[in-house]
């Protein structure tokens, strides 16, 4: 039986990671989990998305995955090293991909980073690019009105850019010329996201760089699936199925050479 990398998010955020490691890793069969009867995660106190982030890593355990990623910039912030010092497998985070990616990037050494409050509040990208790049400036700004836009299917809308357009305004005046989307949602809202911020700014996704370090990972420990095996992609959600099911085909349709499979997890909230 194919080992699967276990990828997880308090909802559909994590697709954006999913859909980069399905395209550089066609061959790998991937397990993703969406806590969307509990995100967003952002306004949460860290003890509970640790709670959460755990819950959900024992759900996953139970599939034998050999690698786990937690494609959640909240959880990444206050949940990674627990569980890397309970597991024996490679376990990742976005933080310090995303981080790397804008140290690449910017030519000024001034960075902007969006993400919800629990990631903002953490200063975990701040501290992920100066320990890289002490000099680095950054700004942050929590955008706590984007994660819903993207749960409910709504990204595409009127209404997502003009909250996007209102949410991103303290930055505008900002001299950055690189964008961390430092939550997994934000890649779904890149369209206006672009609409609002200056041509000259890059926008950056954790996305890129996290699948890059999945495939590093894999390929050093010798655990990469091989060319000929084709994989079955198992996707579960906490809350509504539904509007799970269609955000997810809808996002990786291209991607999607194996079968999608749906459940409505039983609930152990």
């Amino acid at each position: 039986m194919q080992q699967a990398i276990a990828i997880l998010d308090s909802g559909v955020g994590g697709l954006t990671v999913v859909k980069e490691v399905m395209r550089q890793l066609p061959q790998e069969k991937i397990i993703y989990f969406g806590d969307t009867a509990r995100t967003p995660y952002g306004p949460r106190d860290a003890e509970e998305v640790k709670l959460f982030t755990n819950q959900i890593v024992d759900y996953l355990i139970q599939f034998q995955p050999k690698m786990i990623v937690i494609a959640c910039n909240t959880a990444t912030a206050v949940a990674l090293d627990d569980i890397r010092n309970r597991l024996d497998i490679p376990v990742l985070g976005v933080i310090s991909p995303g981080a790397r990616a804008a140290i690449k990037s910017t030519r000024s050494g001034i960075v902007g980073v969006i993400g919800t409050d629990g990631t903002i509040r953490s200063n975990a990208y701040e501290q992920a690019l100066k320990t890289i790049s002490p000099t680095i400036q950054v700004h942050s700004l929590a955008c706590p009105q984007l994660v819903p836009l993207v749960e409910q299917g709504i990204y595409n809308s009127t209404e997502a850019l003009e909250t996007v357009r209102e949410s991103l305004s303290p930055l505008l005046n900002k001299p950055i010329d690189c964008l961390i989307l430092g939550c997994t949602h934000y890649p779904f809202l890149t369209q206006a996201i672009k609409e609002v911020v200056s041509p000259d700014v890059t926008l950056l996704s954790s996305a890129d760089e996290t699948a890059r370090e999945v495939s590093t990972i894999l390929y050093h420990q010798g655990m990469l699936a091989s060319a000929d095996e084709v994989p079955v992609h198992q996707f579960f959600c906490s809350g509504d199925a539904e509007i799970f099911h269609k955000i997810t085909e809808s996002w990786l349709h291209e991607q999607l050479s194996g079968m999608l499979v749906v459940w409505q997890v039983p609930t152990f909230i």
